[in-house]
């Protein structure tokens, strides 16, 4: 690969000509040469050209997490989402829809809104002033001896989006993947009975790791470093991700409980008239997806050190807490834990090659009472510990890529889902080189 190149990008987000033909055959070559069941070459995780391909491929193209409807209770509520070079702002509108609209000023390319959270009616740059309606038409703009300005062509860029089982995805593309309406219906089902709508925020996380978006994906696709967890092993069991002849001994015990809770899980769900199966099409899909419900140690209710429930207060129409958690991955930049007393949902925005935001979401009945149904420092610990640790982990991986000695290594038999997540990467960034 050739030194890092800071490709610039033109107004519609496709590589400019200053990429020259041999830049792009490397680039090409080493999509085409990537060595099936190893980690990347170190220019997937540290060159600013690979990661303007994958701002332009991935987060240009696809349909990402944004966030859910209880971060939106109200009409005229709002949060700003940045990525790479973009910045949108999802916003509720009166029609309970939401709308999304790129942040930025169509007079001179100042940020309209300046916050990450919020509530507004119209849309005014603090700059020179330029309102835009909850729509983005462009409403008033002061323009002195201007005789033949037209308000009506420079209303804010909009994009696409859509809300399924109370989770918001936004695409940025011309045509958005057709697919998406597929992949929605397999996983509303298992979202339904949790009922985001009649959730709220308990709190919210930001953190910023210093690795590359993919390796905070890649860490996320497998429990083999499980065992850096001891906070989130009290409730989940160690052997998720491993299957019958992959038991180390150690952990044969607990894979023997691991099944037995499982097997009562499933007679509970079926009680209920809940799914459980498993359905797994990380990379055979465009909006590939993994969802399931899985069993948790202990009483089985919530990632708490013994298992227990940490809010008194259930979700949606569920009549049981003992529902272990229904989890779900989905491409490119999200996981999610729905469980009978709270959600938590992951949403991964990159910064740059080296730098990630992970946004972590607590979510509670809208009716659950802080103090009196829910500790808010017990609820959030499993989590806020395990994204600490996880963060680490990440951060040691971009430091060895960065290293002149690095060379890909073999994926596990029990990382077949980070095999899976790369897999449908690399096709995704091929597509769009095409």
């Amino acid at each position: 690969m050739a030194a890092s190149v800071n490709v610039p990008v033109n107004s519609r987000g496709k590589l400019a000509s200053s990429l020259t033909a041999q830049q792009l055959a490397e680039i090409t070559e080493l999509f085409e040469y990537r060595r099936e069941g190893y980690s990347l070459d170190a220019p997937f995780y540290t060159d600013q050209t690979i990661f303007s391909i994958d701002m332009q491929a991935i987060f240009g193209q696809h349909w990402i997490f944004a966030a859910s409807v209880a971060e939106l209770p109200e009409p005229g509520d709002y949060v700003t989402l940045d990525y790479g070079p973009y910045s949108l702002i999802v916003l509720r509108n009166d029609d309970g829809g939401v709308n999304v609209m790129h942040n930025v000023c169509r007079h001179r390319g100042a940020r309209v809104l300046t916050k990450s959270t919020g509530t507004t009616g119209n849309l005014v740059c603090g700059y020179h002033s330029w309102t835009y309606s909850p729509n983005g038409d462009l409403i008033h703009a002061s323009a002195p001896g201007e005789t033949k300005f037209d308000k009506s062509c420079f209303g804010l860029k909009r994009a696409h989006s859509r809300v399924d089982a109370g989770l918001i995805f936004v695409c940025i593309a011309d045509e958005p993947p057709a697919d998406f309406d597929d992949t929605a219906k397999i996983f509303e089902p298992y979202l339904a009975p949790h009922d985001l709508s009649k959730s709220k925020i308990a709190y919210q996380q930001n953190i910023i790791e210093e690795g590359n978006w993919k390796l905070v994906m890649e860490n996320n696709r497998e429990c083999y470093h499980c065992d850096g967890h001891p906070e989130l092993a009290c409730s989940l069991f160690p052997t998720w991700g491993l299957t019958e002849g992959l038991i180390p001994p150690h952990l044969e015990e607990v894979w023997d409980r691991n099944k037995a809770a499982q097997a009562a899980l499933e007679d509970r769900c079926r009680r209920y008239g809940l799914p459980f199966e498993v359905v797994e099409e990380l990379d055979t899909r465009v909006a590939g997806i993994r969802i399931s419900r899985e069993s948790l140690d202990g009483d089985g209710e919530s990632f708490s050190p013994d298992g227990h429930r940490l809010s008194k207060k259930l979700l949606g129409d569920l009549r049981d807490f003992r529902l272990g958690r229904c989890s779900m991955h989905l491409q490119p930049n999200s996981w999610f834990h729905f469980l009978g007393d709270h959600v938590v949902t992951f949403a991964v925005f990159p910064v740059n090659e080296h730098q990630t935001l992970v946004r972590t979401t607590w979510l509670v009945a809208d009716d659950a009472v802080e103090g009196k149904d829910y500790d808010l420092e017990k609820l959030t610990h499993t989590w806020k510990q395990t994204n600490l640790q996880d963060k680490a982990f990440v951060e040691l991986c971009q430091k060895g890529a960065s290293s002149p000695v690095y060379e890909p290594g073999p994926y596990m038999k029990s990382e077949y889902q980070v095999e899976a997540f790369i897999n449908w990467y690399i096709q995704r960034v091929q597509e769009h080189l095409a």
